[in-house]
């Protein structure tokens, strides 16, 4: 894939540029547990169906949708509380995609931007601690607004020019990358979409393993 003709390129975190995604997934569990494992695995299963969105729309589901009415547990905020300390020695100690610098380096005119589910504090703290930081020029985003929010905020205030890419992982990626204009490529190496072979066929995707092939072609 030739990628020179790009002006920005966008990543997801977990799974693309983070091999994060097991991490959060446990994480989830972890918190959810005060109400028991049928709770706790449910919200697994909706947190895994609907990658990409961010916790605080995932615990809010979890408590209007998921537990049981007048059942007694931590709230929204003891929820996130729990999921992030749960998650950040993970998020600090996970591998890195292979050939991440390599494809900075032969895509250096682009602008790089991260535009997350993760929480934005928590991103920028982790890329900054582990040296990744200052790739991302164009710089680093995530929740509490959601990708579409964010993406047509940059898009908006020219920081996004066109052509431009997104990289993602998950099939709200493929969704909030269409509804913005912007082409799109499934990394699927890490990715916990079950069945995303299916679903890279019926959109007709581009779809790479993992970053470090597009330094080789």
């Amino acid at each position: 894939m030739d990628l020179i003709h790009y002006q920005t390129l966008i990543f997801d975190c977990d799974g693309v540029i983070l091999d994060s995604n097991r991490i959060k997934t446990e994480a989830f569990r972890t918190a959810a547990l005060p109400y028991g494992d049928a709770a706790a695995n449910a919200l697994v299963a909706w947190h895994v169906a609907n990658g990409g969105i961010s916790r605080y729309q995932k615990f809010a589901h979890f408590l209007s949708e998921i537990v049981p009415a007048g059942q007694p547990g931590p709230d929204l905020t003891s929820l996130l509380a729990r999921y992030a300390e749960a998650v950040r020695d993970g998020l600090t100690q996970c591998a890195v995609a292979p050939g991440l610098a390599d494809l900075r380096q032969r895509t250096r005119a682009a602008r790089w931007l991260i535009v997350s589910g993760g929480d934005q504090a928590e991103l920028r703290d982790v890329f900054a601690a582990r040296g990744l930081a200052d790739m991302f020029d164009g710089g680093i985003f995530g929740s509490p607004d959601n990708k579409d929010q964010i993406l047509s905020r940059e898009l908006t205030s020219g920081n996004i020019t066109g052509p431009a890419l997104f990289l993602g992982d998950s099939t709200y990626d493929h969704r909030a990358s269409h509804a913005a204009g912007l082409d799109f490529v499934f990394v699927s190496g890490w990715s916990e979409v079950v069945g995303w072979q299916d679903y890279v066929r019926e959109q007709q995707l581009s779809v790479i393993a993992n970053l470090e092939i597009l330094t080789r072609t």
